[in-house]
Parts: C-alpha cells; structure tokens; sequence
C-alpha cells in the first residue's frame, strides 16, 4: 500500500473515530438565562510544570473482574485522614481516554477525599473483553462491579465525562435500587443522554454522514492496526490539529495536546471501532430518573462539537434541579481545558452531597 494511501486511510480513521470523542475518537475521540461562567485568566494554559507531570498521578492497580471476566484496572487513592461519612468519589472516564484524563481534579482532590479512578473495558490498562462486550450497558454493568470491588460501603458520589457519563446512566438504569441506596451526588460532563445520531461535530451534512460511514471505515481499519499505528507515527502533524480542533475551544499549552493525543492513541482502533456504533443507539434519558433528590451535576464546555451544549440542556430538562454549568470557551475536554473552573465545581459538588448525605428510602421513577 503507498503513504498516500495509508494516509488517506489514516484521515479517514481520525475523522470517523474522532467523532464520538475526539471527533470522538481514534484517534479517541444552559440553563435559560443562567450567564456562561467566565474561564480564569490560566484557564487554558494547562500549565504542566507544577507538581506532578501529566498523567504521572497513580496508585497502586485494584484488578476489579467485570461479570464476564474481563479485568478492570482501578486505582485509590485514601484521604488524608479517613471520612468520617465514608464517602467515596468514583471517576468514570470518557471514549478512547483514560483514568489519566483526570489528572487536574486527582491532583487539587487527592488526600482530601477517597476517590476511585478506573479505566473503561479496552482503555487504558484493562481488558477489552469478548467480542460484543463493547457496549454502554455493558460498561454500566463494569461500573456495579468497580463500584462493589473499591467501595462496597457508604455513600457515593458518581463523576462521568463523556461516554462515562453514559456509563453513570446505565449504571442507573440497571441498578436503580443501589443507585437509590448509596448516591449521594453525580456530575455529568460533556456527555448525552441521547440524540447523538443529529450531533455533526461542527462538520454539517459531512458530520451526519460519518454515523453512517464511520462504523464501517472503522470495521474496516480494525482490521489493519498496523497500518493505523504507522500512519500515527507518520501523521502526528495531522493528529494534532484533529486533536485540537475536536478537544479544545482555547489555545491550550502543546504538551497537553500531545498529552491528549498519546492517550488517544494509546487505545486500541480495534476498540474504537467496537463502541462507535453504540453512541448513536445510546439513549438512557429515562435513566435520568434516579437522580431525582440527589445532588446533580451537568457541566458542558460552549463549544464542546462532540457532546454540544444543547445535549446537557436537554439533561437539565430532564433533572431541573441539577446545577447547569457551561464553560466559556471550553472544548470537549473541558476538565483538562479549564480545570479551574471544573474542579471547584466538583469539589462544590462532593460537599452539597456529604451535606446531603444519602436518603435510604429514596424511590426511583
């Protein structure tokens, strides 16, 4: 096969597997009347030289086995002093990133609060299990079983960006008396409840179109990975721009584009290819039920082209209750575009629900 044409075949996987994450992936990836909050004058600057470097924040693994056996990889980090309330804080992260997509939030929250990082079945460190395992149901099932490996006890605040914010909604919608019993709080980023199939990631008719020639493009490269690793190696100039112009809506420092880009990459197109089609089915808006009466979260970047705006509005919709928070100039990862805004949020969130603390005869609709 020519460059040309692993190239072209290179452009096609991006555009097709960044939709849904970072255009959604392979590379991965308002409330009316309510004002956008302001980003912070470092907001985008993703300034990597203080404390830890990106993605260097880790504990030691919790191998978590999924009901099909596939086997999760997990970490805990144990606050400074133990919560009198037991509370733990559990991070579900989104399509072709992983655990480290938390870096800001793990490294302003840790020793504070109990907090569980785990990555989703084919990211990162875990398995990627059988075939047809690759489902959002299927990683709401994963959710039950890190949730009763790392914190079997007290109550639970549930934090989801993107495809894990569907993954807190299946968990929901399959373990609605547990959702009931032990959440406390969740916070919902840059994720959908549904609809994904009208999302055109800013590219009009052309972004309608890869829902239907994305899974098969996909299909077809995940059947040649080494032609998509060569043509990564090759084509970071192009993986940049993807990764900046589907991550980020500000000038974000470049180490934490190639920060975003490495863990992009570092998921398997094979795994890209396997949850794609889900995004499009996905609908868990009745899910949204179960968080009727407990604190709630949506958080959304202004011009997030992967999850955009109007889907968080259509979750607020559906949880009037819940905080509404858009981020001036934030992209889909907002959480490490603007982790000066987001992490108070949460942080904020975390301590209206150990107020809330959590209410055992709490019924689900």
């Amino acid at each position: 096969m020519s460059r040309r044409t692993g190239l072209l075949s290179l452009g096609v996987g991006l555009a097709a597997a960044g939709v849904g994450a970072v255009l959604g992936t392979a590379a991965e990836r308002l409330a009316v009347g309510r004002p956008l909050l302001p980003a912070g004058d470092d907001a985008g600057s993703g300034d990597v030289t203080e404390r830890e470097a990106l993605g260097a924040l880790h504990a030691p693994p919790r191998p978590v086995t999924a009901d099909d056996g596939t086997v999760l990889h997990a970490e805990v980090d144990e606050p400074a002093e133990p919560d009198p309330d037991g509370l733990t804080v559990v991070f579900s992260h989104g399509y072709s990133l992983s655990l480290d997509s938390w870096h800001y939030q793990r490294q302003a929250m840790r020793g504070r609060y109990r907090m569980v990082f785990w990555d989703q079945r084919g990211h990162g460190r875990s398995q990627r299990g059988p075939k047809g395992s690759a489902t959002v149901d299927q990683v709401g099932r994963d959710l039950a079983r890190v949730v009763a490996e790392t914190a079997p006890d007290g109550p639970l605040v549930l934090v989801g960006h993107s495809m894990g914010g569907m993954t807190v909604m299946s968990y929901a919608a399959h373990y609605g008396e547990e959702f009931a019993r032990r959440v406390a709080g969740a916070a919902l980023v840059s994720t959908s409840s549904g609809g994904m199939s009208t999302v055109d990631f800013g590219l009009d008719r052309l972004g309608l179109a890869l829902h239907r020639v994305g899974p098969p493009a996909l299909s077809l490269l995940a059947r040649r990975p080494g032609l998509v690793e060569r043509g990564r190696r090759i084509g970071s100039d192009l993986e940049e721009v993807l990764v900046r112009r589907f991550s980020y809506a500000s000038d974000v420092d470049e180490e934490l584009v190639r920060f975003t880009a490495d863990m992009i990459a570092s998921t398997r197109i094979e795994v890209v290819s396997d949850f794609f089609p889900e995004f499009s089915a996905h609908d868990k808006r009745e899910a949204l039920a179960a968080l009727d009466g407990i604190e709630t979260l949506v958080l959304v970047g202004d011009s997030d082209l992967l999850t955009p705006a109007a889907h968080s509005e259509d979750i607020v919709r559906l949880v009037p209750h819940a905080e509404h928070v858009v981020v001036r100039d934030g992209g889909h990862l907002v959480m490490l575009e603007h982790p000066d805004v987001v992490t108070p949020h949460l942080v904020a969130l975390v301590e209206r629900a150990r107020r809330a603390g959590v209410h055992p005869g709490r019924e689900t609709a």
